[in-house]
């Protein structure tokens, strides 16, 4: 009895192998997926999409997701430029960004992206999301955020950052600026947040007091005035090193000090305006600064018209393990997969 039992089970066992799809396995995915704790962002999906070279976005977004999943309720999800060959995290492949159709119930796109050159089936999501009126918030390089080789078929190449018909394609037409230089000495020179005048009060700035937004970064430059309904809400003071208490630099590149952070709004083509938020700061070593992390996090809340909700001082406190790896080309940590970013 015991022996024809023993051949029943092997027998189901093994057609139900030959016959099952296997099972997915949860964090399997080429993304990262942050289930939110308790706060008002509650019901909110917010997707971050990294992939550039040298500011380290891969470190950047998970941990400002986390911090807005665990702190504040959101539900987020962190997408990564991706080697389709090994499955590990690659901001050099600049044509592979898997999961943009999560954008579809998305109530807010965070990109810092840069000079990415997506095929349509991965474009095309991000266009249908701008073409909603949704917000978007853009940081650092998403100034120049894509790229598209001429050479190649394409079907939204009017985003690119040096785009004609387009001008200056999605960073200018969305986040109000495109590429234009770096203003002040790129690697030796850092940034000093400087509220301008008048904007103390904003409900993206509460909670944020003198000299609490600092970045490693340099300052970019951008052109003055900004276009449109574009509001400077801060402005990038240059520091002689890449320290927090550094001297500011005397001279030109602080007169006239450029804005590093502002809101806008956008038209679709739908005819519906969206709310915009754009930083050039934003490296993974930018977000050291509890100031700029803070900035971040309500400007988020802004963005999905729930400045209402911004806390008197937001939680920004790191969450898990943060170390981040200073900026430079090709300075990424090799052989990550999203799913060793799940701490």
């Amino acid at each position: 009895m015991r022996t024809l039992i023993f051949v029943l089970l092997v027998c189901l066992i093994t057609f139900t192998a030959g016959n099952s799809a296997p099972a997915a396995v949860p964090g399997d995915e080429p993304w990262l997926n942050i289930e939110p704790g308790n706060g008002p962002g509650a019901g909110k999906h917010i997707v971050l999409i990294s992939g550039d070279e040298e500011y380290r976005s891969e470190e950047t977004l998970p941990q400002l997701a986390k911090i807005l999943a665990k702190h504040h309720g959101f539900r987020c999800t962190v997408l990564f430029a991706i080697d389709p060959k090994t499955g590990t995290i690659n901001p050099t492949v600049r044509d592979n960004i898997p999961g943009t159709e999560q954008l579809k119930d998305a109530d807010l796109l965070v990109i810092f992206t840069r000079y990415r050159d997506l095929p349509d089936e991965q474009m095309k999501p991000i266009v249908d999301y701008i073409n909603s009126g949704k917000p978007v918030i853009g940081l650092r390089t998403a100034t120049h955020a894509f790229n598209f080789d001429p050479k190649k078929p394409r079907s939204y190449k009017e985003y690119s950052a040096h785009s004609k018909e387009w001008d200056g394609g999605f960073g200018r037409q969305i986040l109000g600026e495109t590429w234009i230089n770096h203003h002040g000495q790129h690697g030796k020179q850092g940034t000093r947040g400087i509220i301008v005048e008048g904007q103390k009060d904003h409900p993206i700035l509460r909670g944020i007091g003198a000299g609490d937004i600092f970045g490693t970064t340099d300052v970019y430059e951008v052109r003055l005035p900004l276009p449109g309904d574009s509001t400077p809400l801060v402005l990038g003071e240059a520091t002689a090193s890449l320290k927090p208490d550094s001297a500011r630099v005397e001279g030109k590149v602080n007169n006239p000090m450029m804005p590093v952070a502002w809101t806008k709004t956008y038209t679709s083509k739908s005819g519906t305006k969206g709310r915009v938020f754009t930083s050039t700061l934003g490296a993974s070593q930018d977000m050291q600064a509890e100031g700029t992390r803070r900035l971040f996090v309500n400007a988020c809340y802004w963005a999905m018209g729930l400045e209402d909700k911004i806390p008197a001082k937001s939680d920004v406190d790191i969450v898990g393990t943060f170390t981040p790896t200073p900026f430079k080309f090709d300075g990424h940590v090799k052989g990550k997969k999203p799913s060793d970013l799940a701490n």
